[in-house]
């Protein structure tokens, strides 16, 4: 008769457990991390998309043509259209940086302040649903945020487009976004991409 071999049944050692646990610990806080990074850009692209929304609004409102209305007598000529970029918002919407949380517009307050000529109303912009971020939209250089520092200077005969804000809510440091054109032989010439200081403050 052959005899019947018995292996012995053994656990795990405590250096195999401890080295299993140490890969858990390490993967977990590469999934924090990449968690944290996948919200932080979640929330930045509302701040690109909507930058770039508003610099196409600025595009096309120069674009329109205005005209004077005239009442003309026989035999004489009206007035040349012109193009005219529109004249800064007169606020930032909203006035204060969301410090980490979001922003509801008020629809009868917020993109409304202007005219036909001025901000919000000229842009033919709005935004209706919450917000992480404080927008503006100025003309000829009126740029007054520190976090816009180091952006290409628009100067006169241009506006710039910008979003600041403060996602991770710390009060110290803060986030900029903007994109800005000049008016160059009759058009409008935006910058090559959105200016980015930052990104995840």
């Amino acid at each position: 008769m052959r005899a019947i071999k018995r292996y012995d049944r053994r656990g795990f050692t405590l250096v195999e457990l401890m080295i299993v646990v140490a890969i858990i610990g390490v993967l977990a806080a590469l999934a924090i991390y990449g968690v944290r990074r996948y919200l932080a850009s979640a929330k930045t692209s509302e701040a690109k998309n909507t930058v770039g929304a508003i610099a196409r609004g600025a595009v096309a409102a120069y674009e329109r043509e205005t005209s004077a209305s005239e009442i003309l007598t026989a035999g004489g000529t009206s007035a040349a259209a012109s193009h005219e970029l529109c004249n800064s918002a007169t606020a930032a919407v909203p006035a204060g940086i969301p410090e980490g949380t979001k922003y509801q517009p008020d629809p009868a307050a917020d993109f409304t302040v202007g005219d036909s000529v001025t901000g919000w109303p000229c842009l033919k912009f709005t935004m209706s649903q919450p917000i992480y971020y404080s927008y503006h939209y100025v003309r000829d250089g009126n740029r007054t945020h520190a976090a816009l520092t180091g952006a290409p200077a628009v100067g006169a005969a241009g506006f710039e487009a910008s979003a600041i804000g403060d996602i991770d809510g710390d009060t110290t440091a803060f986030s900029g976004f903007a994109r800005a054109g000049v008016i160059s032989d009759g058009e409008v010439i935006l910058a090559t991409q959105i200016f980015i200081n930052n990104e995840y403050e």
